[in-house]
């Protein structure tokens, strides 16, 4: 272990490749809502759920106030500690660079399993991006009534595994047809398509993670030792 972590590595190690959206969004009735009006983000009810989250052993230190938009691409190995997370009203939602793989495992749907149980009627979208040399992607919806779907692979590249139902999903959510002929849904091979666009028409205009006034909280903190495990794999190959 070293600095109060279960990391290996020392904390100025160069990070090896990069992630684009991380996050979690736990969407509680009503779920006609605009991200617009959301409250202002509980900093005390963001650390409790920061805590409570299956990559987090333990929230470290309060960092501060951060728009949506301030995820950074980290640089160096203790810009990983860093999450954001927020509790707007009846919304929850995380940024975690645990959250990203190379399709070793599924975290996105290992957490999106764990929210499951605790929020049963709650409508839970993640969207996770990893670059490095190629993209990697995981994107899952799933519906309080248990309608869902989950993809995860290379983007335009195979294997690339979806499972569920997409168009049940987008049949629930009166997603229109003109939507997803735009994605190429029915034609596309999956791995061409853009996963995280039709996560994003899932939450509609609840999406908070397109607004540079809608602020989260950062915190550093101790990833759990599996965690920190597969992200010295993930972000150092080679290193």
């Amino acid at each position: 272990m070293t600095d109060n972590s279960f990391w290996t590595l020392p904390p100025d190690r160069m990070v090896r490749g990069s992630m684009g959206h991380c996050n979690i969004t736990v969407l509680l009735p009503p779920f006609d809502v605009d991200a617009r009006t959301f409250p202002p983000n509980d900093r005390v009810r963001a650390a409790e759920f920061a805590a409570s989250f299956g990559t987090v052993d333990e929230v470290l230190e309060e960092i501060g106030p951060r728009s949506v938009l301030d995820v950074p691409s980290p640089d160096t190995r203790t810009d990983l500690d860093i999450v954001q997370a927020a509790a707007w009203g009846h919304v929850l939602g995380i940024s975690d660079p645990a959250l990203a793989d190379s399709g070793n495992d599924t975290p996105l749907l290992s957490e999106a399993r764990t929210l499951r149980e605790r929020y049963p009627d709650a409508r839970i979208v993640g969207r996770v991006h990893f670059h490095g040399g190629a993209s990697h992607t995981e994107d899952i919806v799933w519906l309080p009534d248990g309608t869902m779907f989950h993809a995860a692979g290379w983007t335009g590249d195979e294997p690339f595994e979806v499972t569920g139902d997409p168009g049940a999903v987008a049949s629930a959510l009166g997603i229109p047809a003109e939507a997803l002929e735009d994605l190429g849904l029915d034609e596309e091979d999956p791995a061409d398509i853009e996963w995280a666009d039709f996560a994003a028409l899932a939450l509609g205009k609840a999406d908070p993670w397109g607004w540079q006034q809608i602020r989260t909280t950062a915190f550093r903190v101790r990833h759990t030792e599996f965690a920190t495990s597969t992200m010295e794999e993930l972000y150092f190959v080679g290193g």
